[in-house]
């Protein structure tokens, strides 16, 4: 099992910034896939970014190029989305997602989201 528990969300004013962090605890493998997803009211969840160690790639949703980055710290466990020129159209409900797989079983958990509202 693994434990993800995020924070950093909160309301910010239109062009700020905010950093998320997502801290990961229990049967953590080096192999593995640590990404953000949003869902906003209304909407269907949507990949925001991921960072993927087994190919040394991170991907990132369109919307949201140049404006975030994600980053790690394999020493703490911990994945980060630093959020910059924000925009009203970015709020939305952010989740930690981990991936990996034990024996060639893929195993998948999400953290209890925290919101980020960004006013215009």
């Amino acid at each position: 099992q693994v434990q993800l528990v995020e924070s950093g969300g909160g309301l910010v004013q239109a062009g700020g910034s905010l950093r998320l962090t997502c801290a990961a605890s229990g049967s953590i493998l080096s192999i593995n896939t640590m990404g953000w997803y949003r869902q906003a009211p209304g909407k269907q969840r949507e990949l925001v970014a991921a960072d993927i160690t087994s190919i040394h790639t991170t991907t990132y949703a369109d919307s949201v190029k140049g404006r975030f980055a994600i980053t790690r710290d394999n020493v703490k466990n911990a994945v980060y989305l630093q959020m910059n020129s924000l925009k009203p159209e970015d709020t939305a409900v952010y989740y930690c997602n981990y991936i990996q797989r034990i024996f060639g079983v893929r195993e998948e958990y999400w953290g209890q989201g925290t919101q980020v509202t960004v006013s215009s």
